[in-house]
């Protein structure tokens, strides 16, 4: 036992006295001549550097720099790292990373970098003989990398990444090479062992002295200075990779990088690179890159996108252009995640370099031409952009493209006065254009754009123009409630029954109601009796013998519901349900506007109920024209609801037909919206 426990003895010291014999760094310097003596012999300049031993070489230094730093103290730098540092080997590395000698070196350098960057707790981009070399790697972003060394690029970019989520005053060192805190070149060479890096000033500190003004500065949109490739040209470029991994990799990154919690580090990326530009400048290629003969109705039928899983599977029967259309959206989709999940300094510049280059430099004259297929194409992208859109920041920079920045109303309130933004007017006006398909496109933007979250919406096309409630009859001073109480004739002098009815406020309304001198409030609440004799003006605008729905089903207020569900009516269909959307809207008044039927009107203006009276009065008067009336209208609704076949139905005055279809499920609607409004006002 005496002799076992000497020779255990006699092992431990042999390891204990072993360890500390193992060279490092005359071994780490060993592999760097090692390295350098191959350019100095080297006769066959055609082998590749997989075939000698540098990548050999250069593996055994990350392992020496990676053991070293572990049996250094902490906060020490170990000599094998001084060395790297004194003799700038990393500069040396990325010069012969840009010569690509031999044939495949700067794949193995970019892997040394991104391992080294990975492996080494220590800050390192810090140092000027770190940070250089990078952005020396980073240049070669120009270069025609080839399919090859786009893999280990990005784990470059990946390795920075992750370092500046750890530490986000990193960010400028790698984009421009400059101090955080003053903004100037930094000029520090490699500090002796025990010296440390000035250390980064706090957040305020650093956001005072980038904007001494104001901490919280909004970001002035203006071109950078250089326009060299650094991390964010280099990180967007392989965001553009045909190599699906590769780009998705870097799209990855992208929103780690741009969701930095760092008011510095954003405005860094904001101000000092080129990400808006060149986020917003691929939107523009891959909207350009559309081609014209897409049909679009396609773009209306496209599922949505998304950036993540685009590209990853490849439809047997693709339309002709849906690898352009699924590539713009999904750049889109990419956009809007950034946007929603960046900082806000970072959203905000986005979003504006979005709207100034995309929806005013290139979409805005795509809806402003001339020719009819291009007008149907590009207001199918503005509805597409409309339904597909999330972000906050960005979605408001979509509403003020289209409605415009001015205050004033969208229409103008007299003949004589014309309106600043164009394309809204322009939008307004082709929702009754000559051409049918024109008319629908323009009717479903403004239908999608009415779903949106936005209260200017509302405001800017509808309310703006209600607000002093001129299309109602104005009374002397005093004579406002015996106004209510007046039989009045509508503009087409058919009588109106008496019904004081008027609506005012519905629960979670955030608009303010403002009323004139001269003209009635509305009331404040409708009496049961009220609401049943409105929903039967509705009811019973369509004469007995123009319906044909009791036929085929029961009649209720969900029959609308179900019929429009399954037919395609055309124009007359969408017309109705922009109509329906903005009287399901909780505004009083918009609500008597569209709902009232024995509204008071002023000479001249006209409402939806009295607009219905007159195509109800031309309708029977067309009608008693169309030989077995009953039996071909019944016939057309078996039709659009897909009972009968299209090609067994031979009827003339099809469209005629059509739309007292439409006309009959339009006013049970408006009945049972009026009906279910009603319902809200009654207390539980």
């Amino acid at each position: 036992m005496a002799l076992l426990g000497r020779l255990g003895a006699l092992l431990q010291r042999a390891v204990e006295t072993e360890e500390p014999r193992l060279d490092l760094p005359a071994a780490f310097t060993d592999h760097w001549k090692g390295i350098t003596q191959y350019y100095l012999e080297t006769t066959d300049e055609n082998k590749p550097a997989k075939e000698t031993d540098i990548p050999w070489r250069l593996k055994q230094m990350l392992d020496i720099l990676a053991y070293e730093e572990k049996k250094q103290p902490s906060g020490e730098t170990g000599p094998c790292l001084e060395y790297l540092l004194q003799h700038k080997i990393l500069e040396t590395l990325s010069t012969l990373a840009k010569a690509e000698y031999p044939t495949g070196m700067r794949s193995h350098v970019l892997l040394f970098f991104s391992r080294l960057l990975g492996q080494m707790q220590c800050p390192l981009l810090h140092y000027l003989n770190v940070y250089r070399p990078v952005q020396k790697l980073l240049h070669l972003g120009n270069d025609a990398l080839g399919s090859e060394p786009e893999k280990e690029m990005m784990q470059l970019i990946a390795a920075l990444c992750t370092k500046i989520k750890q530490d986000p005053a990193l960010l400028p060192y790698v984009l421009e090479g400059k101090n955080v805190a003053s903004g100037q070149k930094l000029d520090q060479a490699f500090q002796p062992q025990g010296a440390t890096a000035e250390p980064a000033l706090d957040p305020v500190e650093q956001d005072r002295r980038l904007c001494p003004e104001e901490a919280s500065c909004e970001v002035r949109l203006v071109e950078p200075a250089s326009s060299a490739p650094n991390l964010v040209t280099s990180l967007i470029s392989l965001c553009k990779s045909k190599k699906r991994k590769v780009a998705l990799k870097a799209q990855e990154n992208l929103l780690l990088l741009t969701s930095i919690d760092h008011q510095a580090a954003a405005l860094a990326l904001a101000r000092d690179s080129r990400l808006c530009p060149l986020v917003a400048d691929h939107l523009c290629t891959l909207c350009d890159a559309i081609p014209a003969t897409v049909n679009p109705a396609d773009v209306t039928t496209l599922q949505p996108v998304s950036w993540r899983l685009q590209g990853s599977c490849i439809e047997e029967n693709a339309f002709p252009g849906q690898a352009s259309l699924e590539a713009f959206f999904a750049w889109l989709d990419l956009c809007d995640c950034l946007v929603k999940e960046a900082h806000p300094v970072v959203a905000g510049a986005v979003s504006e370099t979005v709207a100034q280059r995309f929806f005013q430099g290139v979409l805005q004259s795509q809806l402003l031409q001339m020719s009819e297929r291009g007008i149907l194409l590009s207001t199918a992208v503005l509805t597409a952009l409309v339904r597909h859109i999330r972000s906050p920041a960005l979605l408001q920079e979509l509403v003020g493209f289209v409605l415009g920045t001015k205050e004033e109303p969208a229409v103008p309130k007299d003949s004589g006065h014309q309106p600043q933004h164009h394309l809204c007017s322009q939008l307004i006006e082709r929702c009754n254009h000559l051409s049918d398909e024109i008319s629908m496109a323009t009717l479903r933007l403004f239908e999608e754009l009415l779903w949106l979250p936005d209260q200017r919406i509302m405001q800017h096309l509808v309310l703006d123009h209600l607000e002093e409630r001129s299309y109602l009859l104005r009374s002397p001073p005093g004579q406002e409630e015996s106004l209510a109480r007046e039989q009045e004739p509508c503009e087409d002098g058919l009588e109106l029954e008496e019904d004081p009815y008027f609506i005012d406020g519905f629960p979670g309304t955030s608009f303010q109601v403002s009323t004139k001198p001269g003209v009635p409030a509305p009331k404040q609440q409708a009496q049961p009796e009220d609401v049943k004799e409105v929903v039967s003006s509705f009811l019973c605008l369509v004469p007995s013998e123009a319906k044909t729905s009791a036929y085929l089903e029961e009649a209720g207020y969900d029959t609308y519901v179900h019929d429009a569900s399954v037919l395609p009516y055309a124009v007359n269909l969408q017309v109705t349900s922009v109509l329906s959307r903005l009287a399901l809207f909780p505004h009083p008044h918009l609500h008597e506007y569209l709902l009232d039927p024995y509204l008071p009107l002023a000479p001249g203006c006209r409402t939806l109920f009295s607009v219905l009276i007159r195509v109800i009065g031309d309708l029977m008067q067309r009608i008693h024209r169309i030989p077995n009336f009953p039996t071909n209208l019944l016939l057309v609704r078996r039709g659009l609801m897909g009972l009968v076949p299209a090609e067994e139905q031979q009827i003339g005055h099809r469209t005629l037909l059509e739309g007292v279809v439409v006309l009959e499920e339009f006013c049970k609607e408006l009945a049972a919206i009026v009906f279910v409004k009603s319902m809200r006002e009654v207390p539980a």
